[in-house]
């Protein structure tokens, strides 16, 4: 003990050493309580690398500017007045750790994910980039309301098959709509309550029909408004700012290389850090380092370089061919809005399309129709050859081009991949099969056929059996798919050209006196579009409704017969196995062709609800965008479908009254329905 006291010292050396050890542990004791007094959102692990591994803009001053030799500028982003949630995704949510219960019920959950209170450890930024718009260089852009609030570690036991595109261990997240950054140009940074759902919800649509996207986690709106001119008539109205969660590995994108970009020979605009090459290999190394781990075996730097732009080039591929065969169209396709992780990036003015139409447009200000359904492809392998050169010279010209020229052969093997699936061609792979597809697509067309419900109802038609009437069951099918057609009104509607004709006319005469001028103010595809719809639109009128239906039904018979003869040779071989076989096949095309899309009508309907405070549709929409593939009863029609009670029939009765006094009376349509009439009406821009 003698021994024990000496080692241990006098007494007034031990008693100084207990106290500091009580004052550790209420120290660490206090730390705990604080802890646990933090709600999950203030408990995020945030680990921003993005702005320690590029380089960060010194400036702090607000106000728009040009942002030289630097990936992100330090933003404070503006509160909103009372935010309050529209609608929050608990599966996005989870890749945070987080809950859709928690966050709802968190006082201040609103304002954090609002961007008006700054969470513990974000870190608010806005990103550099440039971009091609509409096929020019635009110079400097950035986001302009967008702000990078940092980057959360994933949670412990995170599904790993949400990793496998992400290796980086971490999920940025963004607010959109959170005010000014030194990008916002001529706007004021706020995004309003139509375009946030839209976004939200489509972001989370694309997720589940298994498309690669950048997800969101809620959509907040306010008190605060803002003025906008929704159809640029000079008649603005005030709308309610309003912001979502954006949450991705990384929003990089092609434009983010675009900064380093000599002066353009067309605009004359050259990236705001031209010059600093250093950057752009810094820029190369995070992303590739972060988000693409499996190239670094590479030990050589030019090959380490191909490795990456030719897994871009796959991705992209990938992703636009998923687009093509869920009917989907992205309305900008500029460079700006291209992810250099192969995700689906900014959901502005897109569109599911409903009537298939290859020359389909979802946004109302692509006039030439750069950015049309059956132009996305090439548009993407225009992209990728403009984020070739701004790869130069960390990635040889020539060495991009052989890469590129795999781009279309990479799309056509995905596209057919997917639609082989879509029509239950599982067993055999055949070099008929392109042409059923092709003629599949041109019978929808002439047929004016619903693209997402026309292939919904294929698996409806049955392989060849003995014993069966042929006629019968073509004649079954052809009636089914007939349902999906367009009447003669809707086709009429649908190929008057978009043009006064006086103005068709001036063009067409100015292509002939003045072809330079011509070129300034028009093009020749665009005129032979709006020919080709008078020419449609003048045999509509000849016909009747009859007449029409008849043809259609030629058509569809036609396709039906040689679609079966097809069926019949996937049954070859398999013997006792044909149920099996026909069971598989009705299983993978159920599973692969949805029953429900983000329609323009149906975001329509809850954008309306949400604007007059209700926020009920917003989530009843977003359940059903949860499982597209699915049949789910109680969740097949609106919210306000089904009402019961005095107060509930009172209001309807006073909202039928209202709406048989108003141009326009809708009805209230199941998720999987065909669009209204009125649906037409809808302006996208």
């Amino acid at each position: 003990m003698a021994r024990l006291g000496r080692g241990l010292g006098s007494p007034r050396c031990f008693l100084p050493v207990v106290t500091v050890f009580r004052h550790l542990c209420e120290g660490t004791m206090q730390d705990m309580g604080v802890a646990l007094s933090r709600s999950p959102l203030e408990r995020l692990p945030f680990d921003n690398q993005a702005l320690k591994r590029l380089p960060l803009d010194p400036c702090e001053d607000e106000g728009v500017r040009q942002v030289k030799g630097a990936c992100f500028s330090r933003v404070k982003p503006q509160p909103l007045t009372s935010p309050r949630f529209v609608a929050v995704s608990d599966q996005a949510l989870s890749l945070l750790g987080l809950s859709a219960e928690e966050v709802r019920d968190d006082p201040r959950g609103a304002q954090y994910l609002s961007g008006s209170v700054a969470m513990p450890g974000s870190e608010p930024a806005a990103h550099c980039y440039c971009g091609h718009q509409f096929g020019q260089f635009a110079g400097q852009l950035g986001d302009g309301a967008a702000c990078y609030l940092g980057e959360v570690k994933v949670p412990h036991g995170q599904n790993p098959e949400l990793l496998i595109e992400n290796p980086s261990g971490r999920w940025e997240i963004q607010v959109k709509g959170s005010g000014l950054t030194p990008f916002s140009r001529q706007a004021d940074g706020r995004k309003v309550l139509r375009s946030s759902i839209r976004e939200f919800l489509c972001s989370e649509a694309m997720f589940f029909l298994g498309v690669p996207t950048t997800r969101a986690g809620s959509v907040v709106t306010s008190d605060s408004m803002v003025q906008r001119d929704i159809y640029y008539t000079g008649r603005p109205r005030n709308e309610r700012c309003s912001v979502v969660l954006r949450i991705a590995p990384t929003f990089i994108r092609f434009g983010s290389f675009e900064i380093f970009k000599q002066a353009d020979e067309f605009t004359g605009r050259q990236g705001p850090s031209y010059g600093h090459d250093e950057l752009k290999g810094q820029m190369l190394d995070y992303v590739i380092e972060m988000f693409y781990p499996d190239i670094l075996q590479n030990s050589n730097r030019v090959e380490r370089n191909v490795a990456f732009f030719r897994e871009v080039v796959v991705r992209t591929a990938r992703l636009v061919a998923q687009w093509q065969c869920v009917g989907f169209c992205h309305g900008v396709l500029n460079t700006d809005n291209m992810s250099i992780l192969g995700l689906t990036l900014d959901y502005g003015p897109y569109g599911f399309m409903d009537r298939f139409d290859p020359e389909f447009i979802c946004n109302a200000s692509d006039s030439s129709g750069r950015y049309s359904y059956q132009a996305q492809p090439a548009v993407c392998r225009w992209n990728l050859a403009k984020l070739a050169e701004a790869l130069a010279p960390e990635l040889p010209p020539e060495r991009a081009e052989e890469i590129i020229d795999e781009y279309m052969d990479l799309y056509n093997r995905f596209y057919l991949e997917i639609m082989r699936k879509k029509i239950g061609l599982l067993k055999k792979e055949e070099p008929e099969d392109e042409m059923l597809i092709t003629e599949l697509l041109q019978t929808m067309h002439n047929t004016g056929a619903d693209f997402t419900n026309t292939f919904r109802t294929l698996s409806q038609i049955s392989c060849p059996s003995e014993g069966e009437n042929e006629e019968d069951v073509i004649s079954l099918a052809a009636r089914l798919l007939l349902e999906q057609c367009a009447s003669l009104e809707e086709l009429q509607t649908a190929n008057k050209p978009t043009m006064n004709p006086r103005e068709l006319t001036m063009l067409l005469s100015l292509a002939q006196s003045n072809p330079a001028l011509f070129q300034m103010i028009s093009d020749r595809a665009t005129i032979a579009r709006q020919l080709d719809k008078l020419s449609k639109l003048k045999d509509l009128m000849e016909t009747s409704e009859e007449a029409l239906k008849a043809k259609q039904t030629q058509d569809w018979t036609v396709w039906i017969t040689r679609y079966r003869k097809r069926l019949g040779r996937e049954l070859e071989g398999h013997g006792d196995a044909v149920q099996a076989v026909q069971d598989e096949r009705v299983k993978v095309m159920d599973s692969t062709n949805p029953r429900v899309v983000l329609r323009n009508y149906i975001a329509q309907n809850a954008i309306e609800a949400a604007e007059n405070g209700d926020f009920s549709e917003v989530q009843r929409v977003l359940k059903v965008l949860e499982k597209p593939f699915s049949s789910q009863p109680g969740l097949e029609l609106p919210t306000w479908v089904g009402k019961s009670g005095a107060a509930e029939e009172a209001e309807r009765e006073e909202s039928e009254e209202e709406a048989a006094s108003s141009s326009t009376v809708r009805a209230a349509l199941p998720y999987t329905s065909k669009p209204p009439t009125w649906a037409q009406e809808i302006c996208v821009t």
